[in-house]
């Protein structure tokens, strides 16, 4: 199933159940949206249900807020997650904190879904992931979809939740076609257990993880070892208990997202990590994330500036090689 699909099929068979779910954002509606995830729905359910609203982020996440109050279940659908810095005050200042500041008396069932991540050549403003920003927000929940099935487990139970959500996908995964297989208890909040391993445990998501499993065929086979993979699904909350089990096991961290690595969410990770598994380590956690740099619409520069399939085979290679592996 394309990505791109199994997010509609979410707010779709939602729509159907329930007429309080709503969308909105630009272009979600008679143009199907920018990556065409919305394709179909204003047809379906009209236009007081799939709204097309002005290139207005902070509008559209202040509508939603309202909506989400008086009763909506509003799915709120920003075209790039940089834009969202428009919409910042709405979102930390308003979304996050109205159940605390009312004492728990007003729920707010708002979905923010929005892609983030390096394109191709859309330059430095256009291809930055803010996932530790949002994560870090009390009062906020923040999921990712890596693949179909995240896309569609997870946006339906982001949506059914009445509390705010941060959805956030991957600008080069609309178009790619992932199996899809029916998981009756999926929990989006206790991660995914992608491949098993004994040597290294990699810790991954969105767009990072299928780079990385591309690179591991190569280390499998190079370093004679076995290496265990995690998704993360939710950073907020952040349950790692699948990830502590497993570096019992493999005693290695290596942890694989996209973000510049100076306080990137690996950074987070890993800290957990330390906390819970120190003794356990038998090598320093390696982090590969993006390079500390704005990036550069140059695709050669570009292609410098974030992980790539070649680059984490290089340096998880290296780092084994130091590390007794």
């Amino acid at each position: 199933m394309l990505y791109r699909e199994a997010l509609k099929k979410a707010m779709d068979e939602l729509m159907e159940e329930d007429e309080t779910v709503v969308v909105l954002g630009e272009d979600v509606g008679f143009y199907g949206g920018n990556y065409r995830v919305t394709e179909g729905l204003y047809a379906k359910y009209g236009e007081k249900r799939v709204i097309d609203t002005p290139i207005a982020e902070n509008s559209i996440v202040g509508n939603a807020i309202g909506m989400a109050i008086g009763g909506l279940r509003p799915v709120a659908e920003i075209m790039t997650v940089n834009f969202s810095l428009i919409a910042y005050d709405q979102i930390v200042n308003e979304a996050a904190k109205i159940r605390y500041m009312s004492g728990g008396k007003v729920s707010l069932p708002l979905t923010i879904r929005m892609p983030q991540g390096v394109a191709k050549q859309l330059a430095a403003q256009h291809s930055q992931s803010f996932e530790r920003i949002y994560a870090s927000i009390p009062g906020l929940r923040v999921f990712t979809a890596s693949d179909s099935i995240t896309a569609y487990y997870g946006l339906k139970q982001a949506i059914l939740l009445d509390d705010p959500v941060v959805f956030l996908e991957h600008e080069l995964l609309y178009a790619q076609d992932f199996d899809f297989i029916d998981i009756p208890h999926f929990d989006v909040r206790k991660q995914r257990l992608i491949k098993e391993g004994n040597d290294i445990t990699v810790v991954s998501y969105l767009k990072m993880l299928h780079d990385t499993l591309e690179a591991i065929k190569d280390i499998e086979k190079d370093l004679g070892i076995s290496v265990e993979v995690i998704e993360l699904t939710s950073l907020n909350p952040l349950n790692l208990d699948k990830v502590y089990e497993s570096v019992k096991k493999t005693k290695r961290l290596v942890v694989v997202n996209e973000e510049p690595k100076t306080g990137s969410f690996a950074t987070e990770i890993i800290t957990k990590v330390i906390e819970n598994n120190f003794y356990d380590l038998d090598a320093p956690p390696l982090r590969i994330c993006g390079e500390d740099v704005p990036t550069p619409y140059n695709r050669k520069l570009e292609l410098l500036s974030i992980p790539t399939p070649d680059k984490i085979y290089k340096k998880i290679i290296e780092w084994g090689k130091e590390n007794g592996l």
